[in-house]
């Protein structure tokens, strides 16, 4: 089992943590928690290892969640900046201001919502999402379908009240 833990390590720890790190907003706590995930696979190896280990990483930023819900944890959707030192302080503030509103568009959503949304954003199948959720797979669809039309809204509405306050 050290042989597989080992090669599920290295194909799914950078993605977990990137998805944990969108769901969380925090570095350390996204890497944190997927060490905490692999720990338990250790202890009970899964049979179907992808969603399996997003499934349990998921429910323990839930339940961290429901023991801190007073730390204002935020959500990052945005991948980890690459050097972009070559744009210039207009860049980094359009850019800076952009991820503050998805940020705050996600925030609107269902968590389930979310979810489903940073999943799919990891290039998981509506199969694999639906077991990581706990959905039936013809669900997926039109939970991902709404979770998006939802987040655009809420997109939109945050821009419409950006230029009313200008």
């Amino acid at each position: 089992m050290t042989a597989d833990l080992a090669q599920l390590f290295e194909q799914y720890y950078a993605p977990l943590v990137r998805m944990l790190y969108r769901r969380t907003g925090d570095r350390d706590r996204a890497e944190e928690l997927a060490q905490e995930t692999f720990a338990r696979a250790v202890a009970a190896p899964p049979d179907n290892p992808r969603p399996w280990l997003f499934a349990v990483a998921l429910n323990l930023v839930r339940e961290e969640s429901r023991q801190a819900s007073t730390r204002g944890r935020k959500l990052e959707l945005l991948r980890a900046e690459t050097d972009r030192s070559n744009e210039g302080p207009d860049a980094d503030f359009q850019r800076g201001e952009d991820t503050a509103r998805i940020r705050a568009a996600l925030a609107t959503l269902g968590e389930r919502d979310r979810e489903a949304l940073l999943l799919k954003a990891e290039g998981f199948s509506y199969e694999e999402i639906a077991t990581t959720l706990g959905l039936a797979r013809g669900a997926v669809g039109t939970t991902l379908a709404r979770a998006r039309r939802r987040l655009v809204e809420a997109y939109r509405a945050q821009e419409r009240g950006k230029h009313v306050a200008s």
